[in-house]
């Protein structure tokens, strides 16, 4: 069964999640936080996206996303593996860090802006 595709509109707030393959941890310690923290910052700049919030959880991470040039997917796609490929390395794995694609829901900001960052915030 083929993937829906995504739905890009320019400007667009998206609240985007990702999760470990089978739930297992994604971040193991201070470094790997500082690190996604770093890859974070190298992406906004690097795709032009406005971050609004953001949190980092053991096993999945919560980011809140403004598009302005519709590139949501590549950018998601840049980040995650090059995260992926740095952890790998650092902890001498191999194979999916990420348990699927990444989730990506559009969110009005008007209506939904103070909802969504109280979710994200308070997730931990």
């Amino acid at each position: 069964m083929a993937r829906s595709p995504r739905i890009h509109i320019p400007g667009a707030w998206y609240h985007v999640t990702a999760r470990g393959n089978e739930r297992r941890a994604i971040f193991r310690g201070d470094g790997d936080y500082a690190r996604m923290v770093s890859i974070i910052e190298d992406t906004i700049a690097r795709f032009g996206l406005r971050l609004h919030g953001y949190v980092l959880m053991e096993n999945h991470y919560h980011l809140i996303l403004e598009a302005p040039e519709a590139n949501l997917s590549r950018a998601m796609q840049w980040l995650n593996v090059r995260y992926s490929t740095w952890f790998n390395r650092r902890h001498r794995r191999i194979g999916h860090l990420f348990q699927g694609r990444f989730k990506a829901i559009i969110a009005d900001p008007q209506q939904w802006g103070l909802v969504l960052s109280r979710y994200v915030h308070l997730n931990p």
